[in-house]
């Protein structure tokens, strides 16, 4: 996507986000064109003071080339300034928990009133149904849709380490905002969007459930299996002799056949376990053969040996050394932002062939000023506002990161 074609340039989203889902499709609208203003409350985004009292690599990654407005919206002079917003807005993303957006007065129903056209995008904890108005976060989705079940730590159910409903729920949200806008009959009611992360999870969690279905019904018992690396032996991480780890894909009987050629296994060739379902259930034996197998060779042995052999494969990567690989850093592939002085690598969204000009992220309320002078506000209605705490300019020092204590 080039500088010249931003396919929703001229686009104004307002996000009011916390946390990652909002903030995640505010982000990928931003990337294709749309200008985002991120309205925050005094207390802020909660993610601009979660290290050291500063903001975190969610505020670095998701909200570059965005705009900020600082808004007390209990207040009816922020209130007022909201609609003002919402009036000349495509598209309002929020995340709030129901409550919140009622009290707050930026629910469907409040932006529709000032902005007929506009389309409205809840991201909640659940849609309609007798849980509507109940709170969820992204571990409690996939504690509800089956996900952690299946990820056990020492045998107690665990949390994935990345926010994966978020993002999936920020995306689908995306997906939606896109197909109305493509809609040229969309409706009132189309342009009433809720996305939940119980929905997302349970969206995600489709092959699967669909799958424990199909075996139930088949076997006439209830039989479940884990994911890939439980279920196919040789699909899961091994450890090379010189201590780095590498993830095989061994999920045919032709990449079972080609591993034991490629490291010279005793199994090459041995028709015993040349089928997947008879790997399956000599899975013990076949999982402690492989691990032996990649015992003998160092990582850059196992690398040459694979690679010649056409095999899937890649070391697990630690985050420090993600960016370093020469396939990270091509054209496109990664953005530099600049951020109080810091100077960050953070992924492009994917698809793009080149990175189009960027805005550093901002700080709370750091556009507040210049968005009330678009508005319409007066010099004098801008102090007044800023001076009853309707609304809020960024001050410096706001969210700053706590210094270093050095050991001693």
């Amino acid at each position: 996507m080039t500088e010249g074609h931003r396919p929703l340039a001229g686009k104004r989203v307002l996000e009011l986000g916390t946390m990652i889902a909002a903030p995640f499709a505010t982000h990928i609208l931003a990337q294709l064109g749309a200008e985002v203003i991120k309205i925050e409350p005094p207390a802020g985004d909660t993610t601009r003071a979660l290290v050291r009292g500063g903001p975190s690599g969610t505020i670095v990654a998701y909200s570059h080339s965005k705009q900020a407005i600082c808004l007390d919206l209990t207040t009816s002079g922020g209130k007022e300034v909201f609609l003002r917003l919402a009036a000349t807005a495509d598209v309002v993303i929020h995340n709030l928990a129901p409550s919140a957006a009622r009290k707050l007065g930026i629910t469907a129903d409040d932006c529709l009133a000032v902005n007929p056209a506009i389309v409205h995008v809840h991201i909640k904890g659940y849609t309609h149904g007798p849980q509507a108005d109940d709170l969820m976060t992204n571990p409690i989705a996939e504690a509800a849709t089956g996900a952690m079940d299946d990820h056990r730590v020492d045998d107690r159910p665990t949390r994935f380490g990345p926010s994966y409903h978020d993002q999936f729920a920020g995306t689908y949200a995306v997906i939606r905002v896109l197909s109305t806008m493509l809609d040229p009959n969309a409706s009132e009611a189309d342009r009433r969007i809720e996305i939940g992360l119980y929905e997302t999870g349970l969206h995600l969690a489709a092959r699967d459930l669909a799958g424990m279905q199909l075996k139930t019904q088949l076997l006439g018992r209830l039989e479940k299996e884990g994911g890939g690396e439980f279920s196919m032996p040789g699909y899961g991480s091994y450890l090379s002799s010189d201590g780095r780890w590498i993830y095989l894909l061994i999920l045919t009987d032709t990449h079972w056949a080609k591993l034991t050629k490629a490291l010279e296994m005793p199994e090459d060739g041995n028709a015993e376990y040349a089928k997947l379902r008879d790997r399956k259930k000599a899975r013990n034996v076949v999982e402690t053969a492989i691990r032996e197998a990649v015992a003998l060779h160092t990582f850059e042995d196992l690398e040459a040996r694979l690679r010649a052999a056409g095999l899937g494969f890649n070391e697990v990567m630690p985050l420090e050394r993600v960016l370093e690989k020469p396939q990270a850093r091509q054209p496109g592939k990664l953005r530099d932002v600049d951020f109080r002085g810091l100077k960050f690598e953070v992924p492009e969204f994917p698809g793009a062939r080149e990175v189009a000009a960027n805005l550093p992220p901002p700080e709370i309320g750091e556009h507040t000023e210049s968005l009330l002078d678009e508005l319409g506000y007066d010099a004098a209605a801008i102090e007044h506002l800023l001076s009853s705490g309707a609304a809020r300019a960024y001050q410096p020092g706001d969210f700053a990161w706590a210094p270093v204590r050095e050991k001693g």
